[in-house]
C-alpha cells in the first residue's frame, strides 16, 4: 500500500518541527546558509564523525596523501591492500578538508572563489576518490562496511546544504527502521522464554525509543544532555537484566541463559552502532535477525528434547 502521508511532509507536533519519511516523524532542524564557511564546518564535522565510527588507523593527514597512495598502489597482498586503500581514503578526505579550510580563509580576505576554481575541482576529486575507496572500509566493530558515511562529505560538497539536510532525514528514517527491526527480533525471542519473561519487553522497547530519539538529535541541540543520558541509562538497564533461573537449573538451561544474554548484548551493541553513526547497517541487521530466529529454533528444540514423557 502507498504511504498516505507524502514523504517530506512537515508538521509541528507537540511544539516541535518534524518531517515525515517512511513511517517516522523525525525532528527537523533549520539548515545553515549555503556558504563556503558553512560547508567547511559541515564537511569537517562529517569527517570527524566518519573517523569516529570506522576501523582504527585511517585518520591519515592530508599532507601524507602521496605516501599513502604509493603504499596502496605498491601493495600486492589482498588483505593488506584493503587496509592501505582505507588509509588512502582517509588521507583523501583530510586533503579535501585542508583545501576547503584554505579556500574559506581566502574568502574571508575578500578573494572570490568560483565553483570552477582549480582547488575546488581538486577537493571534489579527492572526495569522489575517497568515496570509491570507502567500500574497502569496515565499521569499528569489524562486522561490515558503512560506506554510506563515506558518501556524506561528498554530498555535502556537491549539494546545497538544505538538500543535504533533507537527504539526512531519509537516512535517519532508515536507521530508525533498523532499530525497530532489531528490537522486534529480540522481543519475539526473549519475551517468549520463561527465563527472560514478558517483563524484558518494556526494557527493550525503552532502549529502542531512546535510541531513535538519540538518532534524530544533533549534538548541538540543548536537549542532547537529556537525550544522551536517557540512551545510556536505557542501555544499562538492558545489560543488567538477568535471566530467572531455578537454584537447581539444568546445564541446558544455564547454557541457554548464557547464550541468550550474549545475544542480547550483541543486539544492544548493534543498535548502539547504528544509532551513533545515524546510518543503517543492513547486513549486520539481517545477520542479527537470523541469529535471533536460529536461537529461537534451538531453544524450542531443546524444550522438546527435555520435556518429560
Amino acid at each position: 500500500m502507498n504511504d498516505p502521508i507524502p514523504l517530506g511532509t512537515r508538521q509541528n507536533i507537540d511544539g516541535q518541527d518534524r518531517i515525515y519519511y517512511y513511517g517516522y516523524w523525525i525532528k527537523a532542524y533549520s539548515p545553515p546558509a549555503n556558504t563556503l564557511e558553512a560547508k567547511k564546518r559541515l564537511i569537517e564535522g562529517l569527517t570527524r564523525r566518519l573517523f569516529n565510527h570506522v576501523e582504527h588507523g585511517l585518520n591519515i593527514p592530508g599532507f601524507r596523501l602521496d605516501t599513502a597512495r604509493k603504499a596502496y598502489e605498491s601493495e600486492t597482498e589482498a588483505a593488506r591492500k584493503r587496509v592501505k586503500g582505507a588509509m588512502l581514503a582517509g588521507a583523501l578526505f583530510n586533503r579535501a578538508t585542508d583545501i576547503f579550510t584554505k579556500l574559506v580563509e581566502l574568502q574571508s580576505l575578500g578573494v572570490e572563489i568560483q565553483s570552477d576554481n582549480e582547488l575546488m575541482r581538486e577537493c571534489g576529486q579527492c572526495l569522489q576518490e575517497a568515496l570509491t575507496l570507502g567500500k574497502l572500509v569496515l565499521h569499528r566493530s569489524g562486522d561490515e562496511g558503512i560506506d554510506e558515511l563515506w558518501g556524506e562529505p561528498f554530498k555535502a560538497f556537491t549539494m546545497p546544504i538544505d538538500a543535504f539536510y533533507e537527504s539526512r532525514y531519509v537516512k535517519i528514517a532508515m536507521t530508525m527502521r533498523d532499530i525497530d527491526r532489531l528490537t522486534e527480533a529480540m522481543m519475539a525471542v526473549f519475551t517468549k522464554l520463561s527465563m527472560f519473561g514478558e517483563e524484558i519487553g518494556p526494557i527493550l522497547q525503552d532502549y529502542a525509543d531512546a535510541a531513535k530519539i538519540k538518532c534524530e538529535t544533533l549534538r548541538t541541540d540543548p536537549a542532547i544532555f537529556d537525550v544522551w543520558s536517557r540512551f545510556v541509562v536505557a542501555a544499562e538497564r538492558v545489560s543488567a537484566y538477568q535471566p530467572k533461573l531455578q537454584p537447581n537449573a539444568r546445564d541446558v538451561d544455564l547454557r541457554e541463559a548464557s547464550e541468550g544474554k550474549q545475544l542480547i548484548e550483541k543486539g544492544l551493541d548493534l543498535i548502539s552502532y547504528i544509532t551513533r553513526a545515524r546510518v543503517p547497517m543492513p547486513k549486520s541487521t539481517r545477520d542479527y535477525v537470523d541469529r535471533c530466529e536460529a536461537f529461537a529454533r534451538e531453544a524450542a528444540s531443546r524444550r522438546r528434547t527435555f520435556e518429560p514423557l
